[in-house]
C-alpha cells in the first residue's frame, strides 16, 4: 500500500494570514492565501491542487485502460475545473469538470468515449471525491 502526505502551515488570520503548502516528495512547495482562494491571487489554493491531482489521476487510469489494449496514446492533456461555492455559511465542493482532449491512432470515437467514462468513474481520485459532481468532456484531436 501506498501512502503520500502533503503539508499545509498557516500563519495569521484568515483573511490576511498566509500559509504554505507542501509536498513530500519536494516537487511542489508554495504559498497560499485567502486572496488565491476566494478572490485571485497569485499564489495556489486547495483546489487547485486538487484540480491537478484529479486531472492527473483520471489521465493515468486512461491511459491505464488504453495500455491494456495496447494502445499507446500521442498524447492525452486534461484539465479538471474545481467548483467552490458558498452554502448555508460554508463552503462546498460541488463539482468539478474534467476536460480531456487525446491524440490517439487506431482508436475510434466511440471506443474512446467508453474508456474516458471508464476512467473517469474509477480513477482513485473520482472515487474519493464521489460527493461532488464529476462531469467529463472528452475527445479526440
Amino acid at each position: 500500500m501506498t501512502t503520500r502526505k502533503a503539508e499545509a502551515v498557516w500563519a495569521g488570520n484568515l483573511r490576511e494570514g498566509k500559509g504554505e503548502l507542501a509536498l513530500e516528495s519536494g516537487a511542489f512547495r508554495g504559498p497560499y492565501t485567502f486572496k488565491a482562494r476566494f478572490e485571485q491571487g497569485k499564489e495556489t489554493n486547495p483546489e487547485e491542487l486538487l484540480g491537478a491531482a484529479h486531472a492527473g489521476c483520471f489521465t493515468m487510469a486512461l491511459t491505464a485502460l488504453l495500455s491494456r489494449e495496447q494502445i499507446a496514446p500521442t498524447e492525452i492533456r486534461t484539465t479538471a475545473a474545481v467548483h467552490l461555492v458558498q452554502s448555508g455559511g460554508g463552503f462546498v465542493i460541488p463539482k468539478i469538470e474534467l476536460t480531456t482532449r487525446a491524440q490517439i491512432p487506431g482508436i475510434t470515437p466511440e471506443r474512446f468515449a467508453a474508456l474516458a467514462a471508464d476512467a473517469k468513474v474509477n480513477c482513485p481520485v473520482s472515487k474519493v471525491l464521489a460527493g461532488a459532481e464529476i462531469t467529463l468532456d472528452a475527445a479526440l484531436v
